[in-house]
């Protein structure tokens, strides 16, 4: 039997190991989950939704365990307390609008005929969720799949598989059946496998390009649908009306937070060249600012990056950028030795869209600034991109801010803000951020079939 082996951030030693479940317990686990899901289904729904809330209070009650759980998994600093206020807002908001959500479409109701669109669970829904924030993008699909009637098998990315450990220890506590909600530790072929024939009836999968690709290889010919979320390389621009400080300050955190490990992070700003120089100047202030570490300390504000490869994508990128002719403006901290986990905090300048720190994303905490003359440069500079989750504008202009994101390829615009994901507004995106739907009302169209009924007396 083959394992998988946890390694931490922190230190590189194994922080757990666990069996990877072979394919005959995978497709017996699939075949529970179908089996449970018609009883599930008939249960009330408020019934439903009162399990899924009660397994969210049972998360928030070891929020410190949370914290230090991921400090070693994953590397954020135990100074923010975990995921639990993102978790429970987005599984709160799901909860709260699936009566109206689900409830049926009534086209007519006459003596003559019923006639209605009702909103019917696919069946099982396989989750392959992320480790950068892996509370949240679990519970974004976990919480509403369930609501809506359907039996859910989680498969948790490798470097954080103690999530959804946790998440099956809280739902089971809760209340919900272990073959409604079973979180399983699977092998690429072994998922494969489970979507190609059919023992899933719906994947929702968050992570890289090339995953997603994976799962639609895997699903092809099925007609099984696919949601996917495959990242980003999102941008923030500042025009010349700009609050400049409050700019740098939100900007620079949706960059550098997590380590930059975000799907919506701000991986490159463009700001107005009457605001370029004063901008630049203050991010840095602003990167410097950060104490990278151990995020095992309280004061660290900046732990290590989840992985080995990844540290070494992003130093591949920022040297490439500098060799091209690139201005890092960082000196590297104590904490980075040049090959480990801890990356330095990195502003570039003098980027160009030739650099691939400006057009693959990096998903580390580098950021690259570029000058532009309007909005016109602004938007064209912001679509120069495969990648469409996420764009940020800074303005006083409410009315320019929706014209300018009218025109960006992107799923979701801010207006000075960023780096948010708001359960009440759709999670989507466009081009190789992949399409889905998530969060919102909208998620309950995605996570259901329409069945009309014609029902007509004689």
């Amino acid at each position: 039997m083959s394992k998988i082996k946890l390694v931490s951030p922190i230190d590189g030693s194994v922080y757990l190991t666990r069996d990877v479940m072979s394919r005959d317990a995978a497709f017996e686990a699939a075949r529970r989950a179908r089996a449970a899901q018609t009883a599930w289904a008939q249960r009330p729904l408020a019934e439903r939704v009162a399990l899924v809330r009660k397994a969210g209070e049972i998360v928030g009650q070891t929020t410190d365990r949370m914290a230090l759980e991921l400090a070693h998994q994953m590397g954020r600093p135990i100074r923010y307390g975990g995921e639990f206020g993102g978790f429970n807002e987005r599984l709160s908001y799901m909860a709260d609008v699936a009566e109206e959500s689900l409830a049926p479409m009534i086209v007519e109701d006459s003596p003559t005929f019923r006639r209605q669109i009702k909103r019917m669970p696919w069946g099982v829904v396989l989750v392959v969720a992320p480790w950068n924030y892996p509370y949240m993008t679990a519970i974004n699909t976990v919480a509403p799949a369930l609501i809506a009637g359907n039996t859910v098998i989680l498969k948790h990315a490798a470097q954080t598989l103690q999530v959804g450990e946790r998440l099956a220890e809280a739902f089971y506590a809760a209340g919900v059946p272990e073959d409604v909600f079973q979180n399983l530790v699977l092998d690429h072929d072994t998922t494969a496998g489970l979507i190609g024939e059919r023992a899933v009836d719906f994947v929702n999968f968050t992570g890289s390009v090339g995953g997603g690709q994976a799962m639609e290889r895997a699903a092809a010919g099925t007609f099984i649908p696919v949601s996917t979320e495959l990242g980003g390389k999102d941008p923030g621009y500042v025009r010349a009306d700009a609050d400049l400080d409050a700019a740098v300050d939100t900007l620079m955190d949706g960059a550098i937070f997590n380590s930059g490990q975000c799907c919506c992070g701000i991986e490159r700003i463009y700001v107005h060249e009457s605001l370029y120089d004063r901008f630049v100047e203050k991010a840095v202030a602003w990167a410097k600012a950060q104490k990278l570490g151990n995020p095992l300390d309280p004061d660290t504000t900046l732990g290590p990056m989840a992985n080995i490869r990844f540290a070494r994508e992003v130093r591949a990128q920022v040297a490439e950028a500098i060799t091209d002719g690139a201005t890092a403006h960082i000196d590297r901290m104590s904490a980075d030795d040049g090959e480990n986990t801890y990356v330095t905090p990195q502003v570039l300048t003098g980027v160009t869209h030739e650099m691939r720190v400006m057009r693959e994303e990096t998903f580390g905490p580098v950021v690259g600034i570029m000058p532009v003359a309007d909005d016109e440069e602004a938007i064209r500079l912001m679509n120069d991109c495969a990648f469409g989750l996420t764009a940020a504008v800074w303005t006083a202009d409410r009315e320019a801010a929706e014209a300018i994101g009218d025109r960006i390829e992107t799923g979701t615009v801010f207006m000075n803000r960023c780096d948010y994901l708001d359960p009440a507004l759709c999670w989507t995106g466009c081009k190789d951020t992949g399409r889905g739907v998530g969060l919102s009302k909208l998620a309950y169209q995605a996570l259901t079939r329409p069945k009309s009924y014609h029902l007509r007396n004689i």
